[in-house]
């Protein structure tokens, strides 16, 4: 078995999530080694036609990874093992940390080439792409931005992508409240964490308001700006929880999450052009991390 791939165990977990075949037209090329060969791109970040031939033809292996994102057998994958450790009892609900990342944009992933225009005309307005494909001209090139939610455990339990320019605190409600942890023998799903902790960008008024009107704990910084802003309005400024250094030195523990998910090349370097496609991979990642105790 090749470092980094499927074992017998994850195999079982993960084949009751795929779809089945259903007796049209060819034979379907094995899903494991579909799912090998996806992994192993997810890992090396490596061109679909550089992929090795025991994965079977690239283009195989390229659109059931296209297809798979549409019908959302990634996501579901993902509540699956996220529900299989909450039984088990290995998610950490006692905090959650809220972070985000940024990730280049590959030139694969930029755009096509265009045609020159017959009439060279002055350019008044900076070149926009479609809104819906996730990209973002930052400081730099090009970029992609990940926000996300990560249990005690050091593993993600929700991703939200978004243009490399758009800020922070503005997805943190988002971002919570696409955290679902299913719960198939006890009930509703998992959805709210006891603790919440962020850094300076998430201090804001309507992220407070939020996090106190669903009773959750929050310890975010308070930039200075904001802190002084406050103790000028006096008794009108909205004054944030006691800040407690001790809960917030956990939150390291997304921006170890953060980190183990950039160790998967596709994922710190943005290869795909369609974002919903870009998403999965990263929900691909998100998976990998899991299984682990």
């Amino acid at each position: 078995m090749g470092r980094g791939e499927l074992t017998d165990a994850a195999w079982e977990r993960t084949a009751l999530m795929l779809p089945g075949v259903d007796g049209r037209g060819r034979p379907w090329r094995d899903h494991r080694q579909v799912a090998k060969g996806v992994r192993w791109r997810l890992r090396t970040g490596a061109p679909w036609r550089d992929l090795p031939q025991r994965y079977g033809p690239w283009k195989t292996v390229y659109e059931r990874h296209r297809r798979w994102p549409a019908d959302g057998t990634w996501n579901r994958i993902l509540h699956s093992v996220q529900a299989d450790a909450d039984l088990a009892g290995r998610v950490d609900g006692s905090m959650a940390g809220v972070d985000s990342t940024s990730c280049r944009a590959h030139q694969h992933a930029a755009g096509a080439r265009k045609a020159k225009p017959r009439v060279q005309k002055k350019r008044t307005t900076p070149r926009h792409h479609r809104p819906d494909e996730g990209l973002g001209r930052s400081r730099a090139a090009l970029t992609c931005k990940i926000h996300l939610a990560g249990e005690g455990g050091c593993r993600p339990t929700s991703l939200l992508p978004t243009p490399g320019q758009w800020g922070d605190a503005p997805q943190m409600i988002e971002v919570l409240d696409r955290i679902r942890v299913l719960r198939p023998r006890v009930g509703r799903p998992r959805t709210r964490p006891d603790h919440i902790s962020g850094d300076k960008a998430y201090s804001s008024r309507q992220n407070r308001r939020y996090l106190r009107r669903r009773d959750i704990r929050h310890t975010i910084a308070e930039p200075k700006n904001q802190r002084s802003n406050r103790r000028r309005k006096g008794s009108n400024g909205d004054r944030p929880a006691g800040f407690d250094r001790d809960r917030y030195r956990r939150h390291n523990e997304v921006e170890r999450t953060v980190n183990r998910l950039k160790n998967s090349r596709a994922v710190a370097t943005r290869y795909d052009k369609r974002a919903y496609v870009s998403h999965r991979t990263k929900t691909v990642a998100a998976i990998r991390l899991w299984p682990r105790q």
